[in-house]
């Protein structure tokens, strides 16, 4: 009695939450409390003492009739022995007869099962006749049926009978389709799609139920979605080849899954009709199709639709290899099913990317009519015609300069520079590569791609068909589903078309000639070639800038090319060297404005670009300064040593001054000199080695060549000129080289200057002579007094000296902390005896000494 008390607040609170009606109606929560009550005490389908031994010859005559070799009823014997031998259930008979019933269940049988079907039978429709107070009928008169026959007849003589699962079953099968059903609506309110379930007096739908046609309803919103973009892309234009891929994908996957639909619709229970309404057959009804059946049968297709819909809504806003990066970052995915689904989709979605990257790997075309590929062409360069000399009349050694026709301004417009045509022409679109290419690679197909399409329109190349089909048969496929593959066939076509454009610049275009031949000729490389340019040049030089006429410039060179071993080079260099004149000022003179010039075509000048000529004529400039400097040096010190046999002998009262010129001279000498030696072994020499073993090597593409190239003339430039990387400062070093070369002109100058005078007082001191031997020899010049022009002279002399002494050394000191290592070691050539430092201490001293006496 006690149990059943304490029972009854549960049964309350389970009444309260399930049934809301109760709420507020005391009576119905009452009788419905005290149902339940019946219910839990009753014996459903037991009105007998258990009997085990009647229940196993029931069995074993059930399992006879199914199988007559006994078989199986000997095994149910001695399973029962096993059980009956256990002491860990209670109630073994009801167990037994628990598991008799449902195997009994499937089959007719004119006996009362031990659980009643829970199949609700159909509604019945209530008689006119009946009176509402019949409808509801005592609980008391249905105790000769079983407790959930009597629930089920309650609920249908209260009027609120469940909805027919075929009935739901049929409109779910709508929504599958995104079609609404008689019961079930889709409805749009607010961009939001929405389910409906239309109200019916006549029946209800459980929560249960409404919660599990909310789960199947997602797959039929997620089919219109995806419809609808297919839909919408088919009457579209301009939709990209991978949307396009996608689109025909996502149809394939349709059909699949229209076809599912129709084999489920297949399996829905049929309906008999009969005088109480439709009927399903209970066994159909158990082996046919339900909504948790269907729930099954759909839940991978619910996966399925998930994907598709992701990929739908990443189409919208990206496209190419976007699009495929989207599809690919669900690769990673830990879920097997995710993993394979999308390795489908990406195999028929990046088919066509990788027929763009074959046209492109293996002919150098771009076909992307789309812009999807990960490499863009520049609109601008894309109709440019880029010619050289092999494509026209003539040899492929003819220049285009050596003709004086001037091109039409057409064909500037449509003609760039290779440089141009190399970098701009096509880019790379990092947004657009795939993820399983990587970056790496991407660089290495675009290199490919660039290097075909320049030997075979900018080189003109004969054999780049023989190259094309040496890539083409590398082995490799170009797929999604064999990555190792396309990686090897990326580098064998990127190894065979840097290699053939290797081959085509060093063997074909004479690459390597040309770059010797900027190193000999702007570089002064041909010592010979530049003492003979500078010894036929040097008078006109020292003239005024507009005194000078290219034509003769251009002839003094070619005789300086005829008395040197430089015409041993190939005519084609020497055709391409010239001789001009800068922009020049009022007041320049020709050493100021003179400058060599190599002209270089087309597809050349994509390494020896316009830039990099720039930088050429700047080494050119400053070694020809350098050049002077020493040729005025050399013709200084041979006059004042040939000097000193002959006339300086009569002047020996001048000794001392000419042997102070001598050392500062020789101090001079060992500064050019030095700087030479520098510019030419250390600098010059070390960086060409490099850049030649790099071209032997031929490792690269045409990008590391222009690099190379880039490199090394950046070298020259950088420690030729003395450059620092500090901001602001960069040629603060060069501008006292450059003051340093003025003041040397400076000093020669005045020695210039002193040596005509000492040749004029040795003639008057000759006069002197003999006229005291009785001897006319002219007349005397009264302002050739050698005590006061003397001093006039020497003065300029002594200062030029001492400011390059001083200059020298605050160039020492500049050059001992620069960054660059060779430019201090230059400092240590200059001062490799502590000349200048032993000096400096020295005035330091002098200074001291001076500052401490006293006044």
């Amino acid at each position: 009695m006690s149990s059943s008390t304490s029972l009854i607040p549960a049964l309350e609170s389970l009444v309260y939450s399930l049934v809301p009606a109760s709420r507020n109606d005391e009576p119905l929560r009452n009788e419905l409390v005290a149902h339940c009550k019946e219910i839990l005490s009753s014996r459903i389908g037991q009105s007998h003492e258990p009997d085990i031994g009647h229940l196993a010859d029931l069995v074993k005559r059930q399992l006879l009739q199914s199988s007559p070799s006994g078989t199986t009823a000997l095994k149910f014997t001695n399973l029962l022995s096993r059980l009956l031998d256990q002491h860990v259930l209670s109630k073994k008979h009801a167990s037994i007869q628990f598991l008799h019933s449902l195997a009994s269940s499937r089959q007719p049988s004119s006996s009362v099962p031990f659980l009643p079907s829970l199949v609700p039978p159909p509604p019945a429709r209530p008689s006119p006749s009946t009176s509402p107070s019949e409808k509801l009928l005592p609980l008391s008169q249905h105790f000769s049926k079983s407790r959930a026959e009597r629930l089920r007849e309650y609920r249908q003589q209260a009027g609120r009978p469940y909805l027919p699962e075929y009935l739901l079953l049929r409109d779910t099968l709508y929504l599958l389709q995104g079609i609404s059903g008689k019961f079930i609506r889709l409805s749009s309110q607010n961009d939001n799609n929405q389910l409906e379930f239309v109200d019916n007096t006549r029946y209800v739908i459980s929560a249960p139920t409404k919660a599990l046609i909310h789960r199947l309803s997602e797959v039929g919103y997620l089919y219109t979605r995806v419809d609808a973009f297919v839909r919408e892309r088919e009457g579209s234009t301009g939709v990209g080849m991978i949307e396009q891929s996608l689109c025909h994908h996502l149809q394939t996957k349709l059909t699949e899954y229209y076809r599912l639909i129709a084999v489920l619709e297949s399996q829905m229970p049929s309906v008999t009709v009969s005088g109480e309404g439709n009927a399903v057959d209970l066994r159909e009804h158990e082996t046919g199709l339900t909504l948790r059946r269907l729930d099954v049968w759909i839940n991978e297709w619910r996966l399925r639709m998930r994907m598709m819909s992701v990929c739908v809504e990443g189409a919208r806003e990206s496209q190419g290899g976007a699009l495929v990066n989207l599809i690919h970052s669900y690769t990673d995915n830990g879920d097997p099913f995710i993993r394979k689904f999308t390795d489908q989709l990406l195999e028929e979605v990046s088919k066509p990317f990788f027929s763009t990257l074959h046209k492109w790997l293996f002919s150098g075309e771009l076909y992307d009519p789309f812009h999807e590929f990960f490499v863009a062409m520049d609109p601008s360069l894309a109709h440019v015609q880029y010619m050289h000399p092999s494509s026209l009349t003539g040899n492929i050694n003819q220049l285009a300069g050596d003709s004086f026709v001037a091109p039409d301004q057409d064909d500037r417009d449509h003609r760039r520079g290779g440089l141009t045509i190399w970098q701009a022409k096509y880019r790379f679109q990092q947004n657009m590569l795939p993820m399983f290419v990587g970056e790496a690679f991407g660089r290495k197909i675009l290199s490919t791609g660039k290097s075909l399409n320049f030997i075979r329109y900018s080189c003109h190349d004969s054999d780049w068909v023989v190259t094309r089909e040496k890539m083409s048969n590398t082995g490799g496929s170009l797929k999604y589903s064999d990555i190792a593959g396309l990686e090897r066939s990326i580098d064998a076509a990127y190894s065979t078309a840097s290699q053939r454009l290797f081959d085509v610049f060093i063997d074909k275009f004479k690459l390597l000639d040309h770059l010797s031949a900027l190193k000999n000729y702007m570089m002064l490389g041909h010592g010979d070639f530049a003492d003979q340019l500078m010894n036929a040049l040097g008078p006109s030089l020292s003239r005024p800038a507009n005194a000078l006429y290219r034509h003769n410039l251009t002839a003094t060179l070619e005789t300086a090319i005829r008395s040197s071993n430089a015409q041993s080079d190939p005519p084609d260099v020497l055709r391409r060297l010239d001789a001009r004149m800068l922009e020049y000022s009022h007041g320049e003179i020709g050493w100021d404005v003179f400058t060599l010039e190599y002209k270089v075509d087309a597809p050349i000048d994509t390494v020896i670009h316009p830039d990099a000529m720039v930088k050429y004529l700047k080494l050119f400039n400053h070694l020809w300064q350098m050049k002077r400097i020493e040729g005025t040096l050399s013709r200084g010190w041979m006059r004042v040593a040939g000097g000193a046999r002959t006339t300086f002998l009569r002047l020996p009262d001048l000794e001392p001054s000419w042997h102070k010129i001598r050392i500062i001279m020789a101090e001079m000498i060992h500064f050019v000199k030095q700087l030479q030696a520098y510019c030419q072994m250390e600098v010059i020499e070390c960086s060409w080695k490099v850049l030649v073993e790099f071209l032997h090597k031929g490792e690269g593409d045409l990008d590391a060549m222009i690099d190379a190239h880039r490199t090394y003339l950046d070298r020259l430039v950088k420690k030729t000129l003395l450059l620092s990387p500090k901001a602001g400062r960069e040629e603060n070093v060069m501008n006292q080289v450059k003051d340093l070369f003025v003041t040397v002109l400076q000093f020669q100058d005045a020695v210039e200057n002193f040596y005509n005078f000492c040749l004029t007082e040795s003639t008057r001191r000759d006069q002197m002579l003999d006229y005291d031997r009785g001897l006319y020899t002219g007349p005397q010049d009264p302002d050739s007094s050698l005590e006061e022009n003397l001093p006039r002279l020497l003065r300029p002399v002594n200062d030029y000296g001492s400011q390059f002494s001083e200059k020298v050394q605050a160039l020492v000191a500049a050059l001992q902390t620069h960054p660059d290592l060779d430019c201090r070691f230059l400092g240590v050539r200059l001062n490799f005896s502590d000349y200048y430092r032993g000096k400096q201490q020295k005035e330091k001293e002098k200074e001291r000494a001076e500052t401490a006496t006293p006044k």
